[in-house]
């Protein structure tokens, strides 16, 4: 059902009826881009200065944003609402701190092939599409926004599956882009088979904001196509509790009776969703869906995000008011993507307050103190660490070993370091490798 303001907002397209409005392709295809139409589908006027501040900000990150998710904004306060506050430009992109960078993650650096980002040991990152269906305002990928939306040929996505292939050590794979949601049934269909095919290849992964930003694209043809290539894992990208509207959460339940776990990828955002208890009702909201809050990320340092950014104690505090408030698979895990390419680095509350030999002393949510007792007597399994070899009770594959580093020239207003990498780092040993 379409509500009133979303019933005007058609009206102002000719010869469009609800069908139209129910199709992701008729909503891609109307994406509202210039401040003309914002305005006119909105039934709005902004000032003189927000229209001129709009011209300048466009030229460097320009605006998408599907008629569905406009509809959302709420017109009564927008320059409050998280809606207008993702999606429309902001005049504070164009302020680029010293801190900002272009590619804070380094994705360009650990890619050994175009379109493929191998960071993490078994896991790789295979870049599938250009198309998103909105330009998030707070995306880390803003150095791609405004690039011709394209879809990568065959020949190059191929060129990330054969990198695949050969590196046994992948056990993941996330596609992501750009919004592999934007790629056909048929396109999506035959990357997935081609991955299937490896058989190395444990995990498929899917990111995609499409359940928050166009719904209408989780149709029944592509759960019935999904359907195949399981298991498969969905994460998306809910950032405020009004996100979950009705149709959305049609769309959850589509992919939730499809068969597939579902997460969530939240954003920390200043003036969207920097409050516990909008990110508490979130949480709430979303596994009423069956979708599990998984990441809580802080925001990257990306060009024209600053606005955006909140102190890392912000975040803290939110965490805080969830874990033990509320349910413990309701509380993500908060996460810092460390620049430079290090990965994603948890941060967590600290709820161990002291340890000694016999004890240790930890906090709980309540502010109660208390004691935990350590064995009395604890002998240790003898390994002699040749793996290869272990007839031990159990057998693992050999951890890295990485000493100690300090992190003195990291704290150093002259130092310009942003990471520390330990010697002997099998991801940069990789890139000498790919030299």
């Amino acid at each position: 059902m379409l509500n009133d303001k979303q019933k005007e907002m058609l009206n102002e397209f000719e010869g469009a009826d609800k069908s139209h409005w129910n199709d992701w392709r008729w909503q891609i295809k109307h994406c509202v881009r210039d401040v003309d139409d914002f305005e006119k589908l909105l039934d709005i006027k902004l000032s003189a200065t927000m229209r001129k501040e709009f011209q300048g900000i466009t030229k460097v990150f320009p605006m998408a944003v599907t008629p569905y998710y406009l509809s959302l904004i709420n017109t009564d306060d927008m320059e409050n609402d998280p809606v207008f506050r993702q999606s429309f430009p902001s005049i504070k992109e164009l302020i680029i701190s010293k801190a900002d960078m272009d590619d804070p993650l380094h994705e360009d650096e650990d890619s050994p092939v175009d379109g493929l980002t191998h960071r993490y040991p078994d896991r790789a990152l295979l870049l599938v599409s250009n198309r998103c269906a909105m330009y998030c305002r707070h995306c880390t990928r803003k150095r791609m926004v405004g690039d011709a939306d394209s879809i990568p040929d065959r020949e190059q996505i191929m060129k990330g599956i054969e990198y695949i292939k050969k590196t046994p050590r992948i056990r993941d794979v996330l596609l992501s882009g750009g919004d592999p949601f934007l790629l056909s049934d048929d396109y999506l269909d035959w990357i997935l088979t081609e991955l299937g095919k490896i058989d190395h290849v444990e995990v498929i992964r899917i990111g995609t904001r499409t359940p928050v930003v166009l719904p209408q694209r989780i149709t029944p043809e592509l759960v019935t196509m999904l359907k195949k290539h399981r298991p498969l894992w969905i994460n998306t990208h809910f950032n405020h509790p009004r996100e979950l509207t009705a149709t959305s959460r049609k769309a959850l339940k589509m992919l939730s009776d499809g068969g597939f776990p579902l997460g969530n990828q939240s954003v920390l955002l200043a003036g969207v969703n920097d409050c516990s208890r909008i990110m508490r009702s979130l949480v709430h909201k979303l596994v009423a869906n069956c979708v599990r809050p998984y990441y809580l990320y802080q925001c990257d340092l990306s060009r024209g995000l600053s606005h955006f950014r909140t102190p890392v104690g912000k975040g803290i505090e939110i965490l805080e008011s969830l874990i033990g408030h509320t349910s413990g698979f309701c509380v993500p895990t908060y996460v810092i993507d460390a620049p430079g390419g290090g990965g994603k680095i948890p941060v967590m509350p600290n709820y161990l307050i002291s340890w000694s030999t016999n004890k240790v002393v930890l906090r709980n949510y309540e502010g109660v103190i208390t004691s935990y007792k350590e064995p009395d007597s604890y002998e240790q399994t003898f390994c002699d660490r040749d793996c290869e070899k272990c007839d031990l009770f159990l057998s693992l594959e050999d951890a890295d070993e990485r000493r100690s580093v300090g992190i003195e020239k990291l704290l150093a207003d002259y130092d310009r370091s942003i990471s520390l990498v330990p010697e002997g780092n099998l991801r940069h040993s990789r890139r000498d490798e790919e030299e």
